[in-house]
């Protein structure tokens, strides 16, 4: 197994820069090409559990675009071959004083592209 790969790496956190300006904008239509979109695919949100692609997809498109800015403070991407690879970060919003955001997405090589498979968001105080 290889981790890591330079230009593995290089294509995930191209992949998932695109999702952070998408989620940040609402761009609803890139948000949800970046998911696979399949009855498997899982999304655990702040207030929501989400399974299956029409799920999260009511969800984005049914979302409030006010809010959504966020100052990502680390952010982790490992990836395991040339197919798979996880991100997690923390992140600190306005709208939410004392409290941590974090956000863990697993991530695939699908024909379309790189896709979210799995995602999941919570918060906890800082």
């Amino acid at each position: 197994m290889e981790i890591d790969l330079p230009e593995i790496v290089a294509e995930v956190e191209a992949a998932f820069a695109r999702y952070q300006t998408a989620l940040i904008a609402n761009d609803v239509p890139v948000l949800e090409a970046l998911f696979w979109d399949d009855k498997r695919t899982v999304r655990y949100g702040g207030g929501e559990n989400l399974h299956g692609m029409d799920e999260i997809r009511a969800f984005r498109r049914g979302r409030s675009p006010t809010g959504l800015d966020r100052n990502v403070e680390r952010t982790t991407i490992t990836t395991f071959g040339r197919d798979f690879a996880t991100t997690s970060i923390l992140f600190r919003r306005e709208s939410a004083p004392g409290k941590i955001g974090r956000q863990m997405q697993t991530w695939a090589r699908m024909p379309t592209g790189w896709c979210v498979v799995a995602a999941q968001v919570s918060t906890i105080d800082g």
